[in-house]
């Protein structure tokens, strides 16, 4: 039982120096949303756990619309919730996003799409 146990601290403890190792990176993002002129441009990408990430625009406070940070939070393979943050500071729920499996690097959901390059 403690091998079983220190084995599940060192686990845990690899887990977390992976994710708090995790440094943003540049890349090229294209977001499109209905009603909103699709944003292309640089972003920066910051992975999370379990390949969930979040995106801040480069060079301006917001991307097309008035969203200032994109979350995408994976909960199961191919699938992920996605939200966005204002900059009033607003938490808005875009929905249930899958990932592209003609583009890998995208996530679509009903009325978005979220490309990561």
């Amino acid at each position: 039982m403690k091998l079983l146990l220190v084995a599940a601290a060192a686990v845990a403890a690899l887990a977390f120096a992976a994710t708090a190792s995790a440094k943003p990176r540049s890349a090229r993002c294209v977001i499109g949303s209905s009603g909103a002129a699709p944003f292309r441009g640089p972003c920066r990408f910051l992975p999370d756990k379990g390949g969930s990430f979040s995106l801040d625009p480069i060079g301006r406070k917001t991307f097309s619309s008035e969203i200032s940070t994109l979350s995408v939070f994976v909960t199961g393979p191919g699938v992920a919730e996605v939200s966005g943050l204002t900059a009033a500071g607003i938490n808005s729920r875009w929905g249930e996003a899958r990932r592209s499996r003609k583009d890998p690097a995208c996530w679509e959901g009903a009325d978005f799409r979220i490309c990561v390059y």
